[in-house]
């Protein structure tokens, strides 16, 4: 017998030792190729464990009979996944685990949670099939919704120790720019939150402005968070779990002010909360979202066309246009790579088209100045072709 022992990391931050045993290694395995330089070769976290026809990472098995929805949501939290993907991946791999190869009955509720670490590598095999339906029946999904289900299966799959199949690829998305509104869509979507019955719109709308703040990191602003004589605040754990610095203009203080009573006058349960609905609740980004809707219709704009998101793009273009360097703005939208930053120097058709309206009228203000002069040059005899002749 050969023994070993490994180290589990808790996501609590302790260790936990566990001693395992396995067979001396036989002259058959020795002859099927070089057993003991391969497993040298590997990491302890790539080592696997076979118990009778399914394999499991080392890490896995001692939890292979518990349940895998419990363990999988604590190794996401561990990660520091956002509490969005999270949801994304938990909501995008049911229909993939739940879905069912020739023979198989259909999961109960009861199965589909309980079912255990071991049980589930089994029937997440790559090569049983099931992946092929599942991705056939993602078929009308948009690009990018697809490859956030496909994103979500390769990280279960990994999770699992199985090996993602060669043949399933991301859909091309193509380059989009970013959405931003225009100068007289933004002029009367403020309009808009300024005469909304919601007294919540204009601190919102001016907020994502001024900010760039992306909307989860909106709803988590709390007052703690706030530094008013310094006009900035924290943003606690943002994308990544990611803690950075947004600065305020005057008119986003002067919001915040003129909230504050209506606040005041809403608090129930959470007292830190910077914005409350009107049950006295922390906003959530469902809420934002019902509150942008309502607004693009106050503002006359076609459905859609108007999403905290699109806000964040305007504050972006906003810097670029007044001449903000790329790393400045990644550091104030919080991006961790520039590269993300960059798409924000495709300038798009309607800036474009502004730039290019702005630069005709100041040449036909220049030539208008300059005409007089011009007709006096070519009245004069000696520089006229008929002149010279």
């Amino acid at each position: 017998m050969i023994s070993y022992t490994y180290i589990l990391y808790l996501p609590s931050g302790a260790r936990d030792a566990h001693s395992l045993r396995r067979e001396a290694v036989t002259p058959m395995e020795k002859s099927r190729g070089s057993f003991t330089r391969e497993r040298r070769a590997l990491r302890p976290s790539q080592m696997r464990l076979t118990d009778e026809d399914v394999s499991l990472p080392h890490r896995l098995f001692h939890l292979r009979e518990l349940p895998w929805l419990e363990c999988y949501k604590k190794q996401l939290k561990s990660e520091n996944k956002s509490e969005n993907t999270q949801k994304s991946y938990i909501s995008g791999l049911r229909s993939y685990v739940e879905t069912t190869l020739p023979g198989e009955d259909v999961l109960s509720e009861i199965e589909y949670n309980t079912m255990t670490i071991y049980d589930l590598a089994q029937r997440m095999e790559p090569l049983n099939g099931r992946i092929d339906l599942w991705t056939h029946s993602l078929s009308d999904l948009r690009p990018t919704t697809y490859n956030a289900r496909l994103a979500a299966a390769r990280h279960l799959l990994k999770w699992l120790g199985h090996r993602w199949p060669d043949h399933l690829t991301r859909a091309r998305t193509g380059k989009r720019l970013p959405r931003t509104l225009t100068r007289r869509e933004l002029t009367m979507v403020l309009e808009a939150a300024k005469t909304s019955e919601n007294p919540v719109a204009s601190v919102v709308v001016t907020l994502m402005l001024d900010t760039g703040l992306r909307v989860s990191e909106v709803c988590n602003l709390n007052l703690s968070d706030l530094d008013i004589q310094d006009k900035s605040a924290k943003v606690i754990g943002g994308k990544g779990d990611k803690d950075r610095l947004v600065l305020f203009t005057e008119r986003t203080l002067n919001m915040i002010n003129a909230w504050l009573p209506v606040r005041d006058s809403r608090v129930k349960g959470e007292f830190d909360a910077l914005l409350l609905n009107s049950a006295g609740r922390r906003i959530q980004p469902r809420g934002v979202q019902r509150l942008m809707d309502a607004l693009a219709i106050e503002a006359g704009l076609p459905k859609g066309k108007l999403t905290p998101h699109v806000l964040r793009h305007n504050f972006a273009t906003g810097l670029l246009e007044r001449g903000a360097d790329l790393v400045s703005i990644q550091k104030l939208l919080g991006h961790s790579s520039i590269a993300t930053t960059r798409v924000y120097l495709e300038i798009s058709d309607q800036t474009l088209r502004e730039v290019y309206n702005r630069a005709q009228n100041m040449r036909n203000a220049i030539a208008e100045v300059d005409e007089p002069v011009e007709e006096l040059v070519e009245n004069t005899p000696s520089t006229s072709v008929s002149g010279i002749e």
